[in-house]
């Protein structure tokens, strides 16, 4: 099951969704940890629980770190990262708001390299949308899509340059899936070429503060 779970609600607030999350993390890609949008300023005692429990079965951890748009000194994104593989033991990182421009991608490089060089294992871009050609080869895994359900049957299109990516390298995150059709979801993903996904039933403004139930079910 490749599905990419960004579950941004506190453990204490849904314990629930995140016992699911657990029984379920074996088969995910990763589980995105968001503590305080981003590590937070000190260790949180339940999200350092809930991440040793993912840990435990067998879960990618990926702390969540914002660049703003490449706006953010690549030094606080970098000491984010530090945080999260330090207080969590974070496998690597997902760096949120990524720059999508020709004109932004030697400096995501250069950002890229240097949070390799720290020791993140993993690396996820997400722009949001599909980037210039480059950004997919500098991480592990790149979000080409986030958006609502309704947008993703009416008016996705992706650029020719994708065909030429292994689906294990892209991701589909969407929101406002309704309930039954998250199995849709996850099938409609992989004919688009994303062999990973991230599909919630959860609406703005934040749609991934719920976990959907129906993903324990689901198989890709």
């Amino acid at each position: 099951m490749n599905l990419l779970i960004p579950l941004y609600v506190h453990p204490a607030e849904d314990p629930g969704a995140w016992h699911r999350l657990i029984r379920s993390a074996a088969g995910t890609y990763g589980v995105v940890l968001n503590p305080a949008n981003g590590p937070g300023a000190a260790p949180d005692p339940a999200f350092a629980a809930a991440a040793s429990a993912l840990r435990a079965a067998g879960a990618r951890l990926l702390g969540y770190v914002d660049t703003d748009y490449g706006i953010r000194d690549a030094a606080e994104v970098a000491d984010e990262v530090r945080r999260h593989r330090e207080w969590y033991a974070a496998d690597g990182c997902f760096l949120d708001r990524v720059t999508a421009t020709a004109d932004g991608l030697s400096a995501c490089r250069r950002l890229v390299r240097a949070l390799r060089r720290q020791g993140a294992g993993t690396v996820v871009l997400n722009p949001g949308v599909h980037p210039a050609v480059g950004y997919a080869r500098l991480a592990d895994l790149t979000v080409t899509f986030e958006g609502h359900w309704s947008t993703y049957v009416s008016a996705f299109s992706r650029p020719a340059w994708t065909a030429r990516q292994a689906p294990e390298r892209l991701c589909h995150l969407v929101y406002g899936v309704p309930e039954a059709l998250v199995p849709l979801a996850v099938r409609t993903a992989h004919e688009r070429g994303a062999a990973v996904c991230g599909p919630v039933t959860g609406e703005l403004p934040n749609p991934w503060a719920e976990l959907s139930p129906a993903l324990s079910g689901v198989r890709s």
